[in-house]
């Protein structure tokens, strides 16, 4: 394959993975990948289907692309991913710039269906989207010193909100000894922070025994040369005893899990198929912070939820300042047609996005608080690289997770290459990333 291809990931960080294989496929057959659309023989848009915001971004973004093949600046436009799986019949209908689709199902056939568009093909290919997950080398687009490890694929959740399992396929964990053999070649090349990902990660193995796995996959990460093991998307119903003292008793897993619960009122939790209570919650989050010292949590909330009236919209902020979670993304209801939760009564998108402001400035005083907490303490951070804007340097604790959460910005007197792991006192806050100074130790 003489061709020369680009890619452009939209979405979450397992959508990224998908597109780092399907990156690695074309390079594999011969094709020069390049960094920027302009001049490639076929240009991949890898899309996110989640919710609206996600969509408009994917369409703008073919939308781009048919102006550059316009312009004579590309020749083929392929789309994958989420919003292809989706919304197939409407992006042939809409998009007549698009030459070719792929579902998530097709991801190891982009090196066929690169060719297919170069011999003026329109592959339309939509198989099972609960096969096996596909096993192939990856190109990192992820900076040298962290990669994400993706060890499960699907959703068996079924929340009422949520349009994952139908794009995604039921719940796939994948042979632990694959993962394994992922994660070595990840550790060989010099990665440092290993993210572990899954739509679900606390669910790792059930699919096999109906027993969990994740603790004993942990184990053996940690045996690995990582500096820091990161875990997202931990579900609060599955978590267990052996779990906590797994990421307690490993120096290698941070004390930071990204436990999604969207709400705390136990009506709305059970229509939408959430399976914990308020005060369940309430028990998890004590028993988290006794056992893991120094933990950071962060989650996932939404706004305007069916069943969401005035008082269950402040029971959720008094929840917030209660449990004082130091991170959270907050979103507006979105109704996702073919949920469930579509059709039940709510609120209007305009109510749904001023109570998501509301929670966001609730989060915001928790955050400030978090950090006012921290200075003076001494942190380690990794650091990745020299901020010209604020002449310091830029780097990120335990407690911030890449793209997701805020950032340490620091002063050395001495060069620090990115990727380098150095200790820094935190001396102040600007603009809500604390700031600091590197320590003598």
């Amino acid at each position: 394959m003489n061709y020369k291809v680009a890619f452009i990931s939209l979405g979450c960080a397992k959508n990224q993975v998908n597109c780092e294989q399907m990156m690695a496929r074309v390079q594999d057959a011969g094709a020069t990948l390049l960094t920027m659309p302009e001049g490639a023989d076929a240009v991949v848009v890898n899309t996110c289907g989640f919710i609206d915001s996600a969509k408009e971004e994917a369409i703008d973004n073919i939308l781009a692309m048919g102006k550059l093949k316009a312009e004579g600046k590309i020749k083929k436009i392929l789309v994958t991913g989420c919003m292809a799986q989706r919304y197939k019949d409407q992006i042939l209908s809409e998009l007549p710039e698009v030459d070719g689709i792929l579902g998530t199902g097709n991801y190891a056939d982009i090196v066929r269906a690169v060719e297919n568009v170069m011999h003026q093909g329109k592959p339309c290919w939509f198989d099972s989207i609960h096969a096996p997950e596909d096993e192939y080398s990856r190109v990192l687009t992820t900076p040298s010193w962290y990669a994400y490890l993706r060890i499960a694929e699907g959703c068996d959740n079924h929340c009422a909100y949520c349009v994952i399992p139908s794009l995604r396929g039921k719940y796939r964990s994948r042979p632990m000894d694959h993962v394994l053999a992922e994660a070595r070649n990840l550790a060989k090349d010099g990665v440092k922070e290993c993210i572990v990902i899954a739509q679900d990660i606390t669910r790792y193995g059930t699919d096999w025994d109906g027993k969990h796995h994740l603790s004993e996959l942990l184990h053996e990460l940690c045996k690995m040369d990582f500096h820091w093991v990161r875990l997202h998307y931990l579900y609060p119903d599955e978590i267990d005893d052996e779990l906590i003292d797994t990421i307690a008793s490993e120096e290698k897993i941070l004390p930071y899990i990204d436990l999604p619960i969207q709400h705390c009122n136990d009506e709305i939790l059970k229509a939408m198929n959430r399976r914990n209570t308020k005060a369940e919650l309430l028990e998890l989050f004590g028993k988290l912070r006794e056992r893991i010292p120094g933990l950071v949590l962060r989650t996932s909330l939404i706004a305007g939820l069916p069943k969401e009236d005035d008082a269950a919209f402040e029971e959720l902020c008094e929840f917030l300042r209660q449990v004082r979670i130091e991170r959270a993304g907050v979103f507006p209801f979105s109704p996702e047609e073919g949920t469930l939760a579509a059709k039940m009564e709510h609120v209007s998108t305009e109510e749904a996005q001023r109570r998501a402001e509301l929670v966001v400035d609730v989060q915001s005083e928790i955050m400030d608080a978090y950090n006012e907490s921290c200075l003076g303490t001494v942190r380690e951070v990794l650091c990745e690289g020299f901020d010209g804007q604020s002449q310091m340097y830029i780097g990120r604790s335990y407690a911030e997770s890449p793209g997701i959460d805020g950032n340490i910005y620091f002063t050395a007197e001495s060069d620090i290459a990115a990727g380098t792991f150095v200790p820094v006192r935190l001396t102040g806050v600007m603009d809500g990333d604390l700031t600091g100074e590197l320590a003598d130790v």
